[in-house]
């Protein structure tokens, strides 16, 4: 039966798909997509603390995510209202920060139970919502050109069926078999879009999906995996291979669309994180040099965790008292190691430095 995008796609079919996937493009954009996780992993595991940056990565990918729905925040509101009484966030950053929690549940989640479930898709949903949600059971779900108005794609419909396909993914993605797991991924991302299976923050979870899905497989040791980047940057070529695959069956394309995602990624995030270090170092010197007393690994762990810092992290961090990390902070600031602003109330301080690593363009 032809694609008809005005009914729903019913007929989708359960994975593998059964056309061979390991053309010699693939299998060699495999190899490097997995050469540069590699690399980012060795750069990780060479930091003396080398979960010391995610905070900060993860609140670009929800940030990222997020925009690519349409909820349009700025780096440096998403960094403050990270750390801001939450009566001050605004709707948009309150999305965000939904995801960031979302994304840390999943990754608890399968470190507990290392399984990838439509109850772990549903938890995750539903944290990004900040409301409870469920599998769609009303029919009328329709996916649109932004652009034309156009219906461009319609979901299966039914809870059962939605749930038959959701099981079938499950099954696909936890057992084992002889698929690079790179491109069980690519297929994973393009069924769970296809399945559509809430009202709304499908794109969201799906993207939420894909790291666990890495973890999952030891593709990567930790999640600093910026995926959401690369899709915001090429949005329309995203959603003509996910529509190329539903209407003409072009998995090479998405495939490889889906590779060369995780090897930019991968080769961005190393670079990045080595510019953060390196900044870090940089300054961890300077500071050494200037003040010699209040030099330690704690200070410089609190000052690059977050860009945004107030005196209560440095109080957290065993560093002083109320009095103590107040001096701390107003001598960095008169000294130009930091930058002080209001939000609200609340006075923080600025490290522009890590900002403008974190903002570095690679």
């Amino acid at each position: 039966m032809p694609f008809n995008p005005l009914k729903p796609f019913n007929q989708l079919p359960d994975l593998p798909p059964s056309l061979g996937l390991e053309t010699h493009a693939i299998l060699k954009k495999t190899i490097s997509a997995s050469r540069a996780l590699e690399q980012l992993n060795g750069a990780l595991i060479s930091l003396p603390n080398p979960l010391l940056f995610i905070d900060a990565i993860h609140l670009q990918e929800s940030r990222a995510s997020s925009e690519i729905e349409n909820i349009i925040t700025t780096q440096d509101e998403i960094f403050r209202s990270s750390i801001a009484q939450e009566e001050k966030r605004s709707y948009a950053t309150k999305e965000v920060l939904h995801y960031k929690k979302a994304l840390w549940h999943g990754i608890e989640a399968i470190k507990q139970r290392p399984f990838l479930s439509t109850n772990l898709f549903i938890e995750i949903a539903s944290i990004i919502q900040n409301r409870p949600v469920s599998i769609r059971n009303i029919p009328g779900t329709q996916l649109y050109n932004p652009v034309t108005g156009k219906v461009v794609y319609t979901p299966p419909a039914g809870e059962p069926l939605i749930r038959k396909k959701l099981a079938a993914l499950e099954k696909f993605l936890n057992e084992s078999d002889e698929l690079d797991p790179l491109i069980k991924l690519a297929l994973l991302h393009y069924q769970f879009e296809a399945i559509h299976p809430f009202f709304d923050g499908n794109g969201r979870t799906g993207r939420i999906i894909n790291i666990l899905y890495l973890k999952l497989s030891g593709l990567i040791e930790h999640p600093v995996l910026f995926l959401s980047d690369y899709i915001l940057r090429n949005r329309n070529a995203y959603y003509q291979k996910l529509r190329a695959v539903t209407e003409k069956e072009d998995w090479p394309e998405w495939i490889l669309f889906m590779l060369d995602m995780i090897e930019t990624t991968a080769t961005k995030g190393k670079t990045r994180i080595l510019v953060i270090q390196q900044t870090m170092d940089r300054m961890s010197e300077q500071i050494k040099l200037d003040f010699p007393k209040w030099h330690s690994r704690e200070l410089m762990e609190t000052l690059f965790r977050l860009p945004y810092i107030k005196r209560s992290h440095l109080i957290e961090a065993g560093l002083g008292n109320l009095k103590t990390v107040g001096n701390y902070l107003n001598q960095f600031e008169a000294t130009g190691y930091l930058k002080a602003s209001f939000f609200g109330k609340e006075k923080f301080y600025l490290n522009e430095k890590l900002m403008e690593a974190l903002n570095f363009e690679i």
